[in-house]
């Protein structure tokens, strides 16, 4: 309880009373209130940034947690040879760094001295450049399924080894197939730990950090301090100094977290409920 005070509370509790007040040229630092709040209502970059990650979660989140589905459904089956050595190499990406993950898929996605677009000079064939304006959040939103779909894959494999063997018996004596038991059986099991994966999606793709930050070095032009709501906070207290505001900036996003993981629970509890 009292590393929970130090390292969490007190750190949020100063953020909030930093996000009060505002450093001015004239007077120093002085009370504001609330106007640091209404000022990033209002802000343009923040409310990109927002809707950019809101747009990342809804089209990378189904897209990874499905692979994480299949890939758990088909190991638990039992019908795949070497299942071991499968389930590792879908996971060694997560502990794979998330900096180094971005740097190795950065030299991938080069237009000049990337395999791809070797490749693709060599048999005359047009390659997409995976750094430009219309490619960048597909290419960022690969690298993080990438990242993650072992990790999930992990959680909803641990949760198909808990469910009895009698329901696969009495689904056998029955006569239902294997897509049959694992619509009726291994989906409704697995509930619990998708919501679960789906919270967590929620709260990683709202602080997309690290890969932008990362390829904003070879796509200066693509990706600006402000292409998430996460980087522009920090590009807001550590280049620009603004310090305060910072601290209001984070308090907005981690509301926008807060509100989006309750809409998912309150979904998901309409929909259990008869």
């Amino acid at each position: 309880m009292v590393l929970f005070l130090l390292l969490f509370l007190a750190p949020l509790g100063y953020a909030a009373y930093l996000s009060l007040f505002q450093e001015r040229l004239v007077g120093g630092t002085a009370f504001v209130g609330l106007d640091n709040y209404v000022r990033a209502l209002s802000d343009p970059q923040l409310i990109d940034g927002v809707g950019r990650v809101a747009l990342f979660f809804v089209i990378q989140v189904p897209l990874m947690l499905l692979l994480a589905l299949l890939f758990a459904l088909a190991l638990d089956s039992g019908l795949l040879r070497l299942a071991r050595v499968i389930r590792l190499g879908i996971f060694i990406p997560y502990a794979v760094p998330s900096v180094v993950a971005a740097l190795m898929w950065g030299y991938l996605y080069g237009p000049d001295f990337g395999p791809f677009a070797q490749l693709g000079r060599s048999l005359r064939l047009p390659v997409p450049d995976f750094l430009s304006d219309s490619w960048m959040l597909a290419s960022l939103a690969n690298i993080v399924t990438w990242e993650f779909v072992g990790y999930n894959m992990i959680i909803l494999y641990a949760a198909l080894r808990t469910v009895p063997e009698e329901l696969y018996e009495a689904a056998a004596m029955d006569g239902a197939g294997a897509w049959r038991t694992a619509w009726s059986i291994k989906l409704p099991a697995l509930r619990p730990a998708l919501m679960l994966t789906l919270l967590f999606s929620v709260i990683g793709s709202f602080q997309l950090f690290n890969e932008p930050n990362l390829l904003m070095k070879i796509a200066p032009d693509v990706i600006s301090s402000s292409y998430t709501a996460n980087l522009y906070a920090y590009t807001l207290a550590f280049t620009g100094q603004q310090v305060n505001y910072a601290a209001t900036v984070s308090f907005l996003l981690g509301l926008v977290i807060v509100i989006a993981s309750y809409g998912v629970l309150l979904t998901a509890n309409r929909r259990r409920t008869p």
